[in-house]
């Protein structure tokens, strides 16, 4: 075997573009991609880590947290048929929220495309055609025909996904096992364009806003990405706003932040809609609003700042760096006030939406929320999963000091938070928490087994109303047919895991007094908390209350 091939290119490439960890499940048609990372540094050896996950769908929320946690590249490498169709899911939640992710996927050797070989994907003799499947789900899709093409298209994909989104290279096993001469060189991204026109258009939109009245700000989880929250800041005062925050972008603007008024949209708060009848413009800051997160804003006029235009018309500047944009934003306020600025308020109560009462068994969503709040320790990092969960996770949840929040919206697949934590903690090796729903343990949640592998320090609390909560609920209030067929039979979460995972801290909570004790069970590595919930508990979700809030 040739001591240097596209295999070994790959690998180093990627170390080269800062990447120090890849997601993926082994297959013979990806295997020695894998082998490559495993190379000791010592011989020559990238000094990469392929993290073995249990699941491709995992193996790509890994990735697209790893990349949301360093506002970097993230690298998922799978093998092909099913291994590569499981990423699919994983890779539209990047596209749609524009996380930078490179997929690395094996394919059958090209002697036998279009020969009936096992798991072609050529398109070839009415195979499926991966290029075509992917290039819907990615930003750049190319078929690696020929090992001299591979550092060109490597580029182009690096390229494709820092601009916002996976990117995708399919890879035939014979092609990795081809000597390569190339060496790869660092990656450095160019720093992005300066869109001076769209800021001067932004400014004087804010500036003559300001004459007539308040200015409402909704922030988005790009300001994260890019690491803006100072920079965010900053222009809030200046502007004396009031502002609002996606339900993804809980940790870019909060309480402890001057004009805070909650979340936005269908998990949001009602203090944000209140201030928006009264405001005389709305900035959208690295959000476009999505349907997620909007709130009645009427005829109110719109102007936004990020790296994608708002989905309403609006004055915008693009902007693929909010920390390097923002200040200059913010200047040309000053500038064109006169130099002013204005004392900012101190932040409002964003109140809470009022939800039914409930009398069924186990506890209530605000009272776990409320338990883990006040045990989050600084720093720390918390990935909330779809449904009744999330919901909660997002309207009641207070995060801590200099808190990181995660939460899939672009696609809003169940189970996310599971692989999405691990990735990140990879990453930062923050103390992270998982906050998930059991419907969602049970598609994603044995990448557990993962973290504990890796001795990674992850808490995951499981909300268990044995049922996907979200769909009774919308049974009950849509449905004419109502047959209980989202319930589950009693599942006993904790003590599943702690005998299948002998030396794994398990609690099973149900009783509101034994939280704070299983939250703070002591050890480095991951541990289990199952809750138990009310399935009949109507959630924080503005189209499921009849009040109008």
């Amino acid at each position: 075997m040739e001591d240097w091939r596209v295999a070994e290119y790959l690998v180093q490439a990627c170390a080269e573009a800062g990447v120090r960890h890849f997601f993926g499940v082994d297959g013979a048609n990806i295997e020695d991609v894998y082998d490559a990372a495993a190379r000791p540094v010592a011989d020559g050896g990238a000094g990469v880590l392929g993290v073995v996950a249990k699941h491709e769908f995992a193996a790509a929320t890994m990735a697209d947290g790893y990349a949301r946690a360093t506002g970097g590249l993230g690298v998922v490498v799978a093998t092909s048929g099913g291994g590569a169709m499981n990423l699919v899911a994983g890779l539209a939640e990047s596209f749609t929220s524009q996380v930078p992710v490179l997929a690395l996927v094996g394919q059958p050797p090209r002697s036998q495309e279009g020969l009936g070989a096992f798991q072609d994907t050529s398109g070839r003799a009415g195979s499926i055609d991966a290029a075509r499947l992917f290039g819907t789900v990615s930003r750049y899709c190319a078929r690696v025909r020929r090992a001299e093409d591979l550092p060109e298209q490597f580029t182009a994909a690096v390229e494709a996904a820092r601009g916002g989104g996976p990117a995708v290279l399919l890879l035939p096993k014979d092609v990795q096992r081809t000597p390569l001469a190339a060496r790869p060189t660092r990656s450095v991204p160019a720093p992005p364009a300066v869109d001076s026109p769209g800021i001067a258009a932004v400014a004087a939109a804010l500036v003559a806003a300001r004459s007539t009245g308040k200015i409402l700000v909704i922030a988005g989880d790009q300001v994260a990405r890019d690491d803006a929250r100072g920079a965010l800041r900053d222009l809030v005062v200046a502007l004396d706003a009031v502002v609002g925050v996606t339900p993804d972008a809980k940790d870019v603007h909060g309480p402890r932040d001057p004009g805070f008024a909650g979340v936005a949209g269908t998990m949001g708060h009602p203090e944000l809609v209140r201030a928006a009848g009264s405001a005389a413009l709305c900035l959208l800051v690295g959000t476009r609003l999505p349907a997620t997160a909007q709130i009645p804003l009427g005829d109110i006029p719109l102007a936004g700042i990020g790296a994608l235009p708002p989905y309403r018309p609006a004055v915008h500047a693009t902007a693929a760096d909010l920390a390097a944009a923002l200040p200059l934003l913010t200047a040309a306020v000053r500038e064109s006030a006169g130099g002013t600025v204005a004392s900012a308020e101190h932040p409002i109560d964003p109140g809470r939406l009022r939800t039914p009462g409930t009398t069924g068994p186990g506890l209530r969503y605000r009272e776990v929320m409320a338990a883990i709040s006040e045990f989050l320790p600084t720093g720390s990092a918390v990935f909330a999963d779809a449904g009744n969960t999330g919901a909660a996770a997002v309207h009641h949840l207070e995060l801590p000091a200099d808190g990181r929040f995660g939460l899939a919206l672009g696609m809003g697949g169940m189970g996310y938070s599971f692989g999405a934590a691990i990735g990140s903690v990879f990453a930062t090796r923050r103390p992270t928490y998982v906050i998930a729903g059991d419907g969602s343990f049970f598609m994603h949640g044995m990448e557990l087994h993962t973290a504990i592998e890796h001795a990674l320090p992850i808490t995951f609390v499981v909300l268990n109303n044995n049922s996907h909560a979200m769909c009774v609920v919308r049974e009950r209030l849509y449905c004419r047919n109502v047959d209980g067929r989202n319930r589950f039979q009693q599942s006993r979460l904790a003590e599943g895991m702690a005998a299948m995972f002998p030396g794994l801290p398990c609690h099973a909570v149900r009783d509101i007094a034994e939280l704070p004790a299983a939250l703070a069970d002591s050890g480095s590595g991951p541990r289990f908390v199952a809750v138990d919930c009310d399935p009949d508990e109507v959630p924080p979700f503005v189209p499921f209350l009849t009040d109008g809030a």
